[in-house]
């Protein structure tokens, strides 16, 4: 894939890898930009390889996973070993930011917490499928696990968020609207 080629492609799934980023950031917009940004690079420097064994949004998908949490192991690294070193950090607690786009309205409010409400991994899969349209398989490849796990994190995914969603009353007929 010659370059030209590349950059269409990356343009073409920019809000996509966006939104994926930024489920793999913990919703937080900076480290999300960051981490894209940091995949851009690998890509167009050749560190990161299209080698074509899958669709171009696995394989970009995949990178950002690996990339995010690489950059979260450093972090970690990065943090143990100040408090190694110093008797006591004191350090601000960045408060997770509210999700502005799922804000919108109160069924996707009570879907982001829900979804919240889940494993990570099932989040992961369901993310995957839903919102970026990639098939089982895909997701297998993405998160770097077998077929079989993620049939199995998809199904117990999709039961408990309709357990959750039927606790929150969202599909309660009796209310207006």
């Amino acid at each position: 894939m010659d370059s030209s080629e590349l950059e269409a492609q990356l343009e073409k799934y920019y809000r996509a890898s966006y939104g994926w980023a930024l489920n793999c950031c913990s919703r937080d917009p900076v480290e999300a930009e960051s981490v894209l940004q940091s995949v851009y690079l690998k890509i167009l420097e050749g560190k990161a390889r299209y080698d074509g064994q899958a669709t171009f949004k696995t394989w970009l998908f995949s990178v950002i996973r690996k990339t995010a949490a690489d950059r979260y192991r450093w972090r970690l690294l990065h943090r143990i070993r100040l408090v190694k070193y110093k008797e006591r950090v004191k350090s601000d607690v960045l408060a997770e930011k509210p999700d502005e786009v799922l804000n919108r309205s109160e069924i996707r409010q009570l879907l982001s917490q829900a979804l919240a409400d889940l494993p990570k991994r099932q989040q992961e899969v369901l993310q995957l499928v839903f919102y970026h349209d990639l098939t089982l398989q895909e997701a297998a490849e993405v998160m770097g696990i077998s077929l079989g796990s993620v049939r199995t994190h998809y199904e117990r995914g999709k039961k408990q968020l309709r357990q959750l969603l039927e606790e929150s009353r969202l599909f309660d007929e009796s209310r207006s609207g």
